[in-house]
Parts: structure tokens; sequence; C-alpha cells
């Protein structure tokens, strides 16, 4: 277990400030495309009621030209807060026009993707392609951040490539043009997902920029958060992949940082129980597309016992919520017979 030094622990139990708004917590619920819905916010929710919590990523355009959905992306629950919308397009106008749909919605803070190394955002001058037009990126922020009174807040990479990593003059700009809060993911765009988050990049942003940077990238444990914050400096940590299939993450890292006590991580049963209720409330919110948008987050929680495997396959599988239900119960039923003695699948 990597313990925090006595120093940093009392900074991380005091409020952030961003902007004009008082954060209780300085552990984030990354945005995920098909994930951070609002029936998985809930989820992350019962163990991080003070965390900042994001919709998934929202193309402006679709905002400025109406193109909402039975179920749309920034669908907030009243009283759901702390929550930020996060948006992505290349014009400043239509982010800017987003960003006050976003506010409309419930949003306390509106951020800017520039950081997704998925082409088909970037081929449309969206997400990390912003990198490397930085006089857009500036424009973008400028005009956001005139266009709302929330904090306006930017996520992004550390650069195109290796040969090209520019973060610490795009940084600086940003904040120039009015960003109140960077999250730095600690790769390139061209690394994607793969290799290990450089952390000592996000320490190089930390001390060159006057506003808060929460550190990104290879979050994914309590260990992993403490040892991220020791070595990057930074005012707190976002949580993404890791908490797919494990909405306690958030949590776990939370209590810890405001009490310095380890909560007791949830058993295998408590992950499939929370997988039905979660297989249950995206059929509730989405009907069938919720059902079958389950079949990702079922084999996320069903792992650490003999036979996960083959579950997982049934699961990815599953057309109705009773057959989704049964599967699970077998599932547990399983884990009982095998608690004495798990075995990882």
């Amino acid at each position: 277990m990597v313990i925090l030094s006595p120093s940093l622990q009392h900074h991380f139990r005091s409020p952030l400030t961003v902007g004009n708004l008082t954060l209780h917590s300085r552990v984030f619920q990354s945005p995920l495309a098909g994930v951070t819905d609002r029936v998985f916010r809930q989820l992350v929710r019962r163990h991080a009621p003070h965390s900042m919590v994001y919709t998934e990523m929202v193309q402006a355009a679709g905002i400025h030209h109406g193109q909402h959905q039975t179920t749309p992306i920034m669908d907030i629950a009243p009283g759901e807060g702390p929550i930020s919308v996060q948006l992505f397009d290349c014009r400043p106008d239509f982010m800017a026009e987003a960003a006050q749909a976003a506010v409309a919605a419930g949003a306390w803070m509106v951020d800017i993707n520039m950081g997704c190394p998925v082409n088909k955002v970037t081929r449309k001058g969206g997400g990390s392609s912003l990198l490397r037009e930085p006089e857009v990126a500036v424009a973008i922020v400028r005009q956001v951040a005139q266009a709302v009174a929330v904090p306006v807040t930017v996520k992004t990479r550390l650069g195109w490539c290796d040969d090209d990593i520019t973060i610490l003059d795009f940084a600086r700009r940003l904040e120039a043009a009015g960003a109140q809060l960077l999250t730095i993911h600690g790769r390139t765009r061209s690394q994607g997902y793969n290799g290990a988050a450089r952390w000592d990049w996000i320490r190089r942003v930390k001390d060159s920029v006057g506003i808060p940077v929460i550190a990104n990238g290879d979050i994914l444990s309590l260990e992993t958060a403490l040892a991220c914050l020791e070595q990057t400096g930074a005012d707190g940590v976002m949580c993404s992949r890791g908490t797919l299939g494990y909405p306690w993450l958030v949590g776990e890292i939370e209590h810890f940082l405001r009490t310095g006590v380890a909560m007791a991580p949830p058993t295998v049963v408590d992950r499939l129980r929370c997988a039905q209720d979660h297989l249950q409330a995206l059929a509730a919110y989405k009907g069938q597309r919720g059902i079958h948008q389950a079949r990702k987050h079922m084999t996320w929680y069903v792992k650490g016992f003999e036979g996960a495997a083959d579950w997982r396959q049934q699961l990815a599988r599953i057309n109705s919520v009773a057959e989704g239900i049964a599967l699970l119960e077998g599932a547990i039923a399983a884990v009982e017979k095998e608690l004495l003695n798990p075995i990882i699948a």
C-alpha cells in the first residue's frame, strides 16, 4: 500500500476550487463513451456522492442541428450534481452554443474534449486533433468561457506523438484563454491506451500553470491513484477504465483521501448483485437498447471466480432482463460454492 505524505493527506482533505465552484472531492469519474450514462453515474454516486462525474462526450454539431436521440446523452437527473458535460467539435460557435445547452440541462462545469484519439473524432477536427491546432483550441476555450458562467475545463493529452509533445505550451495557452481546470491524460494521441501513462509529464504541467490539474491515465486502483498523486503533485485524479465493471473505484479513492482508511473492497457476490442492478436500471431507462448495452457491462462485472469466462460468454448474448438475472443468479450460486477459495478465471 502506498501511503500519502502528511502534507498531501492534509491537502486532499481540503475542498478544490475551480473558478467559482467549490468541490468537496478531488476524485473525478471520467467521461466514457457508451458507459457514463445516467444509470452508470448513479452507481458511481452510491459510493462517491461528492465526486465530479461526467456525461458521455457530446458532439456540439448534434446540438446545433437539433439531432436529439430518444434518450439524449445530455440527460442529467434533477439534483444529480456535481456533474460536467463534455463537448467536442472544432467550431468555436458550435461549442459555445452547446455549452449554453449543457448549462441549461444542469451542468455544473463544461468540459472540452481535446484528447480523444479515436479516428472518427479526430478526422472531424475534434478531440486530440486540436493538439495540432492550438489557435483553434484557444479560440474554442475563449468563446465557450465567454458564453457560460460555469467553469470551463479541458481534458487533453501530452501531444500528438512522442516526437510532438506540446502539452506545456498548450496548457499555458488554454489557461490564458480561460480554462479553469485541466485534466491531463499522460499519453500521446499515437499511444492511444497502450503503454504506461507518463505521469512525469503531468508533474511538469502542474508546475507550468496556476489552475488545478487533474491526473488521468492508469488510475486502476487505490494504490495507483496514491502513487500518481505522490509523483505528479496533481490536485486530484480522474478514474476511467478502472471503473468498468467496478463503480466502487471513485468512492474507494475518495474515502481514503478523506479518512486515511481503506474501504473494504466489494466481494465477488457484491459485484454480481451490482451487475443485476445495472441491467435492470438500463432496461428501465432505455428499453431493449439498454439490455443490449448491458451485455458489455455484464462481462466487465463477471470475473474473479472459477468458470467466470463461461458466464461472460452467456451474458454477452442476453436478450431480456429475466435471462440476464437468471444467469447472474447462477453465477452467484457458483461463487457461493467456491467462496472459501475463489480462483481468478
